[in-house]
């Protein structure tokens, strides 16, 4: 079993702090004014997340055993065994990914297609399922959670008709909330309610667990033996305060540059399993000395919570640059040791007002329901925690490769089509790449 990595730093604030000088929103309000414009619903929300004590912290008092389906290259595994958790059951189709799971979790029963599988093992007390995200990411398209691929959901609904299951744990992209108003989370939330289970799910930012990836997932948690809710939201140290990019190195997508940048101070944007341009690729970072580079696939591995190397056993049966298309597939570690504790310490009541949600538009970024008592929003933040991180400079072990002339020339390309806001010392940095990767190739 997996060692427990770092330890976590978290604020829990005790009172409500009013800024010295009222914003707008909260001057309205005061008036009795029934109109706020959308910035200011963002900065009452922010607020609201940052100031809002939900208790104490339950202990842990229950450890899974778990049947692990879409299980990719164990992220979300690795994370629970982390947390105390156990796997009885891999299923993954992929055979790179396959590969990687019987190396590295040798003694692990392994099912190569959720859709022959018929048992579970008896002693499953946990169903965790990463399905398909291709049909509900911006990068897959938006086919929805009818797509073949996204449609895989419907296998572990199949399985928890047939088992007696009591607790299922689902992560996807966020994207999913707000894709066809909504449907697909009404189409999950409910299946379980039909089924007998209560559900809470939260959108969670890989940052606050020390990683420096901005990366943000959802994690919906359906029980029939406890009240998700009041395990998931106990903790919440609200948003991170925004950060300067001077001196930091800084992530964006090379791949991109007219809709989109991704751009990330002192961390790389979400590593994705495919791209704009259809290949699978790391993100680019411009560092303070100027350079233009991409992050190591070692590098890569740990800033999704890995081992460097531990994809490694997938070259046995494909190329090397399927890794890549694996790590950015992947679950955080460290994100997923955190569900692992949330999901199995004391529950501890809800001590926020929930609210109502208009269920035929975006969902929100946490909410929790059950057939019998409805569904409502959560205000929490997507940073149950502030763990410390290196700058991403410092997390860096290896060496970066240098942004080729061809990548840099067809981002700038990409870029000057575009009216995207960016630093002017970006740009500079950007044409100084080209000229130095130009003169590289003249004399090569």
């Amino acid at each position: 079993m997996a060692k427990s990595r770092g330890n976590a730093k978290t604020e829990n604030r005790q009172e409500l702090s009013l800024p010295r000088s009222p914003p707008s929103w909260l001057r309205a309000l005061r008036k009795g004014s029934a109109t706020v414009d959308s910035r200011e619903i963002r900065e009452m929300r922010n607020f609201l997340c940052s100031n809002v004590h939900r208790g104490d912290r339950g202990n842990a008092v229950k450890t899974f055993r778990t049947a692990a389906l879409f299980a990719g290259i164990g992220g979300v595994e690795l994370g629970l065994a982390d947390s105390g958790h156990e796997a009885n059951l891999f299923c993954e189709f992929d055979g790179g990914a396959g590969a990687v799971l019987r190396h590295n979790f040798p003694d692990v029963p392994f099912h190569n297609d959720v859709r022959t599988l018929r048992k579970l093992p008896d002693d499953t007390t946990l169903l965790t399922a990463g399905f398909p995200c291709q049909d509900l990411s911006q990068a897959g398209g938006t086919r929805g959670i009818q797509g073949e691929r996204s449609g895989l959901v419907g296998e572990v609904f199949r399985l928890l008709r047939n088992h007696e299951i009591p607790n299922v744990l689902l992560e996807n992209v966020p994207f999913m909330l707000q894709l066809d108003r909504g449907q697909a989370m009404r189409i999950i939330a409910a299946e379980f309610e039909k089924l007998g289970y209560r559900w809470a799910y939260r959108v969670v930012d890989s940052r606050a667990f020390g990683l420096p990836q901005r990366r943000q997932r959802v994690f919906f948690f359906a029980s029939r033996e406890s009240d998700p809710s009041q395990l998931l939201f106990q903790d919440d140290a609200g948003p991170e305060p925004d950060r300067s990019a001077e001196g930091r190195a800084c992530g964006f997508y090379w791949t991109e540059g007219v809709r989109g940048l991704g751009w990330a101070i002192d961390a790389v944007p979400t590593l994705k399993g495919g791209s704009t341009i259809g290949i699978p690729s790391p993100p680019a970072i411009w560092f303070p000395d100027g350079r233009i580079a991409k992050p190591d696939l070692r590098d890569a591995e740990r800033l999704q919570g890995f081992p460097d190397g531990w994809t490694e056993p997938a070259e046995s049966i494909a190329k090397a640059s399927l890794r890549w298309k694996l790590v950015g597939n992947a679950v955080s570690v460290n994100t997923a040791k955190w569900v692992g504790e949330a999901i199995s310490r004391q529950p501890i009541p809800l001590s926020v007002l929930p609210l109502p949600f208009e269920e035929t538009k975006s969902w929100p970024l946490a909410a929790f329901g059950s057939a019998d008592e409805g569904r409502f929003e959560v205000l929490v933040s997507m940073w149950p925690r502030w763990t410390e991180r290196p700058p991403l400079e410092d997390f860096l072990r290896y060496e970066p490769e240098p942004l080729s002339h061809r990548a840099v020339s067809g981002f700038l390309e990409r870029l000057q089509r575009g009216n995207l806001r960016y630093p002017p010392e970006f740009l500079a940095a950007l044409l100084a790449h080209r000229k130095r990767s130009r003169a590289a190739l003249e004399t090569a």
